[in-house]
Order: C-alpha cells, then sequence, then structure tokens
C-alpha cells in the first residue's frame, strides 16, 4: 500500500520560511517523480514544483520560482519543499504526489499517487 505523509506546515509571517517533508513508502521511491501542488480555498489545485527521479532535474511554478526549492532524499524516501520569502498568497493546503513515469509534469492528472495534504498559512 502506497502512503505518502506530509509533514512540516504551520502557521507563519509574511517573509518567513518553511520546509515541507514528505515521506514515502510501499513504493520504489528512487524511480518516481515527485511533485508539490497546493490548493487554496476556493481554488482549484496547483502545480507548484516537481523533481526527476534522479533529483538532477526539477521545475517550478513561475509563481514560486526564486523563492521555493524541491529536492529529495532517496536513501530516506523523502521529497523536501524549502519555502522561503512567504506571501500571503502562498496560504494553502500543500499535496505531494508520485509520478511513476520518473518524467517532470506539471499536470496533476499525470500523478499516480497523493498525500493528504499539510496546511500552509502565510499571515500578513
Amino acid at each position: 500500500q502506497v502512503q505518502l505523509a506530509e509533514s512540516g506546515g504551520g502557521l507563519v509571517q509574511a517573509g518567513g520560511s518553511l520546509r515541507l517533508s514528505c515521506a514515502a513508502s510501499g513504493l520504489t521511491f528512487s524511480t518516481y517523480a515527485m511533485g508539490w501542488f497546493r490548493q487554496a480555498p476556493g481554488k482549484e489545485r496547483e502545480f507548484v514544483a516537481t523533481i526527476t527521479w534522479s533529483g538532477r532535474s526539477t521545475y517550478y511554478a513561475d509563481s514560486v520560482k526564486g523563492r521555493f526549492t524541491i529536492s529529495r532524499d532517496n536513501a530516506k524516501n523523502t521529497v523536501y519543499l524549502q519555502m522561503n520569502s512567504l506571501k500571503p498568497e502562498d496560504t494553502a493546503v500543500y499535496y505531494c504526489a508520485a509520478d511513476r513515469s520518473g518524467m517532470l509534469y506539471t499536470s496533476s492528472i499525470r500523478y499516480d499517487y497523493w498525500g493528504q495534504g499539510t496546511q500552509v498559512t502565510v499571515s500578513s
């Protein structure tokens, strides 16, 4: 049974930082691409960042480029999202997702497994 468990969310002031983690189990993690998505109240889920199976390539949404960094540790079956210079508009539930193709995709329909999400709230 595949499980993705996000952690690290919370309440932070604008300009602050948070580091999200997503621990995976039940899959061969090192062969999966991983992605982060977010969903704000009343809005559709949107792509944030993705990383290939090897970690050598990454891709970001324009709204987070230069502020967020995605990384992974295949030995720990964990993917991270370092979020700096947070803004109130970053407030959302953040989800990690796994894609068995191992490639970079921004569309949520490409991802095979999803976590339950972790809340990030940025106050102004």
